[in-house]
């Protein structure tokens, strides 16, 4: 098992976790959250120094990128949702460090935020579609009800409406709303098309000359179920009593419920059986000799399947498992009667861990057919525990998860000095953390919100028990995770352990450690920002113990360094805003004007599509409605500003249209880069090696992913800068801050750019225009960038906003609006100390009603806490 041990050792798991303020905003919002740092049992993690947050809207793109300090292993940060980046839809967050990088992205920190737009709304809609299609052909049936935005039914108004996918309009058409404001259409894409996404838009017209827009995504999927079925231990054995676990999910990837029969291959009954929670259930099999069994389900939507269970094979030793009891875990390893008669004396271990650390092992004789333990639940720490029964030449041979939950680890509790106030009135809080013994010294965030303006269902949060005990160790969506943390009772506990045995996927398999394949650390935890790259002179050789100098506007910060042998250079440790413009200077070298400094690109994990497509809510206006009518009120001020705005002509921005050659290409690239993505960078074709998204770059040619990974490696992508065909190498000699825009076209619709470059894409970088000017040669070469000096803006440190938290000294205090917070306090900064109690003072709002309170975090211990209480407000 040192082989075990030396994966906790050489690669500890960093786990990220946010606390955010609310479950869901609206656009001019600003979004309060707190980042946990944890690992080995969710210890406070001293690896990483710094945590990235991405947001991505629904069409996969990056709408921001933070990058926080850790301290104590946490960060706290806050987005402003502006009106420019923002608009409604579904977006989704996720957080990791360079430390995970290491290991697979789906075990980064990811969740759906759905945000809501209140001030430029005149609409309010309801959608819902269905599809039903097959190989060639589909249909879209789709109904939008409109209100106004007084919710008053829009009767007999026209509607055009067009559905695009990928960037081609595939249907459009015409109706009238019926007498309860509702549009009926359908859809059949033409040219064989079957959409998968696709951006739904309708104009409503009001008369008057005023028309209204409003978009939907569409994703429609053809309705269908799924079931799988999971024996215990890994294999159904022949004459071994077997739990057979089942998981059934429909289209969406949420459980669908179902009841069924098990049949043998003579259509003997078996048995029967139910599924318990969210499509998930189990039932008992002993698999004779010489038979076959099947399951005939009826699922709750009236469907019906008949399965062949997997096939049981003749001989072998299992690992079963019941966590019945809280305090013990009870396991049996049992044989079939040829195993046992062929093994009989031979040795058996079974080794129990967590996060790759071993905290029990057990050698066993396998003297009967059943052995039978138990091990007490207080050796683990809470979480997912892997249970592996390896054989006596340390081959894994069975393995089974279970779920331990500590009740009382961390006894985190909130109360307050009165059960129910005053509005504006003062609310004194008391935060106390102990576990059974003492008081405990902890890390805390506290969201209050006012639950009529924010309601929220608890079992579909996602919450520090659900994301550091439960998900942040399992592949794949566990739908309503927080669901079992919920007063947590045997059935929840029972349905726990049926999700163990249906979505048990562990981070590292035996069988890859036990062949001494460990897992690569290409990446180190960051300790700081640090900048670094290489030194050349002219001819391209590296320079030894070259002296070079970092410093900022301003002096704020300034560094020197050597090179090494190699050429290679580091400024670690630096501290700056993002934004702030840093030059690096070799001047000070002798033959310094022939210095070139490179720099290396920091690492970017690709951007891929929310992996939590099911929690994504299709009907924001009304799933919201309490929330926006909220906002409507509070950003009412916002409007009017809006309107205000003075609009001069707008200047057109260079793209590929300005040149003949490529006018045959749509319109709207497939991607496209702005050019202040690529601040920080030196070479463009490293760049876009990285960046260009849908591409692969090899040798020295670009070509389509899709394509290339299917074989076609012999028509590459066409590389244009500024309307001129080059080779892809020419992109190194394009300044990286002179670029406005880079267009990726994985498609031709007219056929005439691919035909006549015998290319099958096109990259287009665009460059600024430049102002027209009578300079002379003498001060175009003082303009010109000396290649001993760079100027660069890399990726700093984003501004944190505190939250703004009024303070009422008298009832009838100065502040006359109307106080409409829905968060009416955060603070990420509770740390709890050994001592006694914290005490926090706020202020309630003005709005009346129940008050919820949620804390949650870590102590020095790794116990992770969660307590929510309520207060009311008269």
């Amino acid at each position: 098992m040192s082989r075990s041990k030396l994966i906790a050792e050489e690669h500890p798991v960093e786990k990220v976790y946010l606390h955010f303020d609310k479950p869901y905003y609206s656009v001019a919002d600003t979004m309060f959250f707190k980042a946990y740092l944890t690992f080995e049992q969710n210890i406070p993690s001293p690896l990483s120094k710094i945590v990235y947050v991405d947001i991505m809207n629904s069409r996969d793109s990056l709408v921001k990128s933070l990058k926080l300090p850790v301290t104590n292993s946490s960060a706290y940060g806050s987005l402003e949702l502006d009106m420019v980046n923002f608009k409604q839809g579904n977006y989704y967050v996720r957080a990791y460090t360079v430390w995970m990088f290491n290991s697979s992205p789906n075990y980064f920190f990811t969740k759906t935020i759905t945000i809501g737009e209140a001030i430029d709304k005149k609409l309010i809609t309801h959608l819902s579609y269905n599809s039903s299609q097959n190989d060639k052909t589909q249909t879209i049936d789709a109904q939008i009800q409109y209100k106004s935005i007084d919710k008053a039914i829009l009767a007999n108004k026209p509607v055009s409406w067009s559905l695009t996918s990928n960037y081609e309009v595939v249907g459009k058409g015409k109706g009238v709303t019926d007498q309860n404001g509702v549009l009926k259409i359908s859809i059949t894409p033409r040219k064989n098309q079957i959409v998968s996404k696709g951006d739904l838009v309708t104009e409503l017209n009001m008369g008057n000359q005023e028309v209204l827009n409003s978009s939907f995504v569409l994703k429609p999927k053809p309705a269908s179920t799924d079931i799988q079925f999971f024996p215990e231990g890994g294999e159904l054995v022949r004459g071994i009593p077997t739990q057979i676990a089942y998981k059934a999910i429909n289209q969406d990837g949420l459980g669908i419920d179902l009841k069924g029969t098990i049949t043998d291959n003579e259509g003997n009954q078996i048995t029967t059986f139910n599924s318990a929670h969210l499509g998930m259930g189990s039932f008992y099999l002993n698999a004779e000799a010489g038979k076959t069994y099947k399951a005939n389900i009826t699922f709750n939507n009236g469907t019906k399947k008949v399965v062949d269970l997997p096939k049981a094979v003749e001989t072998g030793i299992t690992v079963q498992a019941s966590t019945i009891n809280p305090q013990q875990i009870t396991f049996k390893i049992v044989a079939s009667d040829t195993y046992f008669q062929q093994n009989q004396g031979k040795s058996v271990y079974l080794v129990a861990q967590n996060a790759g650390q071993v905290y029990y092992a057990a050698h066993s004789k396998i003297l009967t057919q059943v052995t039978a333990a138990k091990i007490p639940t207080d050796k683990f720490p809470s979480g997912i525990i892997q249970l592996t029964l390896f054989s006596a030449t340390g081959e894994p041979i069975s393995e089974r998860l279970v779920f331990v939950l500590h009740k009382n680890a961390m006894n985190l509790t909130l109360k307050t000095d009165l059960p129910a106030y005053k509005t504006r009135q003062k609310v004194r809080m008391t935060v106390s953390a102990k576990d059974s013994l003492q008081r405990l010294v902890g890390n805390f965030s506290l969201s209050v919100t006012d639950q009529q303006k924010v309601p929220v269902d608890e079992t579909t949060e996602t919450t520090i028990l659900s994301s550091l005990l439960l998900t942040s160790d399992l592949q794949g969506f566990v739908e309503r995770p927080n669901y079992y943390f919920v007063k947590t009772d045997e059935k929840k506990r029972a349905e726990l352990d049926i999700l163990m045995l249906t979505q048990g996927y562990r981070r590292f398999s035996y069988k890859e450690i036990m062949a001494g394949r460990f897992p690569a650390n290409t990446f180190l935890p960051e300790q700081g920002i640090s900048v670094t790259g290489i030194l050349r002179d002219r001819t391209g050789m590296p320079v030894r113990k070259g002296a070079l100098r970092l410093t900022s506007p301003g002096r704020t910060l300034s560094a020197e360094t050597l090179t090494t042998n190699s050429g290679l250079f580091a400024f670690p440790n630096l501290v700056f805003e993002d934004g702030a413009e840093l030059l690096i200077n070799a001047k000070y070298n002798a033959a310094g004007s022939n210095m070139m400094i490179m720099l290396d690109n920091p690492p970017q994990p690709e951007v891929t599509s929310n992996p939590n497509l099911a929690t994504e809510v299709v009907n924001i206006d009304s799933t919201l409605s309490a929330y926006l009518d909220n906002s409507k009120k509070q950003y009412n001020n916002l409007r009017t500003l809006k309107e205000v705005k003075i609009t001069g002509a707008t200047v057109k921005k260079p793209s590929h249209a300005d040149y003949t050659a490529l006018t045959g290409l749509s319109m709207q690239p497939d991607h496209q880069i702005d050019g202040d993505r690529f601040t920080g960078c030196n070479d463009m074709l490293m760049c876009l090696k990285t960046l260009a998204m849908g591409l692969t770059f090899d040798v020295d040619k670009f070509f389509i992913t899709r394509d290339y990974m299917q074989g076609n490696k012999s028509t590459p992508v066409q590389v244009f800068i500024n309307g001129n065909a080059v080779d892809a190498i020419n992109l190194s000699s394009v300044l990286p801050s002179d670029v406005e825009s880079v267009e990726i076209f994985l498609k031709d619709q007219l056929g005439l750019v691919f035909k006549n470059y015998n290319c099958n894409g096109v990259l287009v970088v665009n460059t600024k225009k430049t102002p027209k000017s009578n300079m002379t040669l003498a001060d175009l070469k003082k303009m010109m960038p000396q290649s001993n000096m760079l100027k660069f803006s890399p990726q700093g440190y984003t501004k944190t906003r505190e939250f703004y938290a009024p303070k009422y000294l008298t009832q009838t205090s100065s502040y006359t609006g109307n106080d409409l917070r829905s968060t009416i306090y955060w603070n990420p900064k509770i740390v709890t100390n050994a001592a006694g109690d914290t005490i926090l003072e706020f202020y309630n709002a003005d709005g009346k009603g129940t008050y919820r309170a949620v804390i949650e975090g870590v102590d020095a211990n790794g116990n992770v806490g969660r307590y929510v209480y309520r207060y009311t407000v008269k």
